[in-house]
């Protein structure tokens, strides 16, 4: 493709060492769909006929044929998916399909492909998401009315409904679909047209090409829209939120997996055993989304770090933009699928979950707000509260076990109904302020969360 400037081949050593097709072919659909709006906004301009775009367009589907069944040889000298493509174009239809590259360039070329690609993958990951939130409203309904324990410092803090605790999932990968969509709305603007970093004297009709590849605007200059990879970085920033998140909820369904938790069984078709231990049952789908967050975050900040130093406009250290955008996308759909899938053949443990939910200390908060509705000030209630619990643990007793006299020993306000704040459904029924697990909330929540994905 400079032949003309060179009068030597490049070293097989440089071609194997800067080739990007081994990785950079998946863009394969998206460079042939740009081609061929390129090609229309030559033909307006005059600069081909309309049989040579009908020889470009014919060319390039038979090309993209060829990918898509596997037959076509891609060729490591000529380095990416671009030249790939254009030189095979140009082998077959001649003289056409070397006017293809005017007025264009590899720089806003790629950039054109990159955001094409990514485009079409935030949908793919927007109803990844949506899958992965039916999937937890689903496991919501099945537990009904199953409590559990919620916590703090992973230590007991207060009861909550199991479908409240996984609605909290819900809620946060409705903000990560938010930022996806945002960002998508930012990725979708087209660059091409703007050639290697000041245009082309050759002047095109961009809005025409931003029209039939489906772009909301055109870039506005061409120094910054071949050199701008920010809609990259927030896809691999909210990529990473996304894996945080299935991360968490991956340590939760560990942790309630365990023979510790006993809260949930998780179906055997998406858990190992061991090859030593007969006896293990391992959640290996969610330790393993665990480890692939590290992956992901790491890919967000290789980005970062390959941009941060880089002058305007285009520098070949942007080719590295690719494989880490590639891997976050396929590690984040996958994760998403299978999460989802497990999720599906996921139960709660009605009994294990009572038994945890029976310790009379999640309820040491009513016992506080008890003394504050009684005029007792919520710091004074806390102190008392922390004495009864206190003196609980020189008995060896828990806290229905103290008598009245007990608890007056420690607060003249607590009265001969301080027991029967020691009934965990009335506690439930008691949590009726917005956002809190009152039965009323959780099921007017799970309605909203239903209809909403419906």
């Amino acid at each position: 493709m400079w032949k003309g400037r060179f009068k030597e081949q490049t070293a097989q050593l440089l071609q194997q060492y800067s080739e990007s097709i081994s990785f950079d072919w998946r863009l394969w659909r998206h460079d042939i769909e740009g081609s061929k709006a390129h090609s229309a906004a030559l033909e307006k301009a005059g600069l081909i006929t309309a049989q040579e775009r009908a020889q470009i367009v014919v060319g390039l589907e038979e090309i993209g044929a060829e990918i898509e069944g596997g037959s076509f040889r891609f060729k490591a000298e000529l380095e990416d998916i671009h030249m790939n493509i254009e030189a095979e174009l140009t082998k077959r239809i001649g003289a056409a399909g070397a006017k293809l590259h005017t007025a264009r360039s590899r720089n806003d070329q790629v950039a054109l492909d990159l955001r094409l690609y990514l485009r079409a993958e935030c949908d793919v990951l927007l109803e990844g998401l949506v899958e992965m939130q039916r999937a937890l409203l689903g496991l919501a309904e099945r537990c009904g009315e199953v409590i559990i324990p919620g916590y703090t410092h992973l230590q007991r803090a207060q009861p909550v409904y199991f479908a409240h605790h996984l609605l909290a999932y819900v809620e946060m990968f409705q903000r990560d679909r938010e930022r996806l969509q945002d960002c998508r709305r930012r990725m979708n603007v087209c660059p091409l047209g703007s050639g290697a970093i000041a245009g082309s004297t050759i002047v095109l009709d961009r809005r025409l090409v931003a029209d039939l590849l489906g772009f909301a605007e055109v870039t506005q200059n061409s120094m910054d829209a071949v050199s701008d990879r920010d809609f990259a970085v927030e896809l691999l920033a909210g990529l990473s939120l996304v894996a945080v998140h299935l991360s968490r909820l991956s340590e939760d369904v560990i942790l309630w997996a365990s023979s510790e938790f006993k809260f949930i069984t998780i179906s055997d078709a998406f858990t190992t055993g061991s090859s030593l231990m007969p006896q293990k049952k391992n959640p290996d789908v969610a330790e393993l989304t665990r480890g692939k967050t590290g992956r992901v975050i790491g890919n967000l900040v290789s980005l970062l770090t390959t941009l941060k130093g880089l002058p305007m406009t285009y520098n070949r250290d942007m080719q590295e933009d690719k494989e880490p955008v590639f891997d976050s996308v396929d590690t984040v759909k996958a994760a998403l699928a299978v999460f989802s899938a497990m999720l599906g053949g996921m139960a709660a443990r009605p009994d294990a979950c009572a038994a945890a939910v029976a310790d009379p200390n999640l309820l040491a908060t009513d016992l506080a707000d008890y003394l504050v509705n009684r005029g007792v000030p919520f710091r004074l209630a806390h102190e008392a509260v922390g004495k009864a619990v206190g003196l609980c643990a020189e008995r060896g007793c828990e806290l229905p076990e103290l008598g009245l006299g007990d608890y007056q020993g420690i607060s003249a306000a607590f009265g001969a109904d301080v027991f029967e704040l020691f009934d965990v459904d009335k506690s439930m029924e008691a949590r009726g302020a917005t956002g809190a697990p009152s039965p009323a909330n959780v099921s007017a929540q799970m309605a909203r969360w239903k209809a909403a994905l419906s």
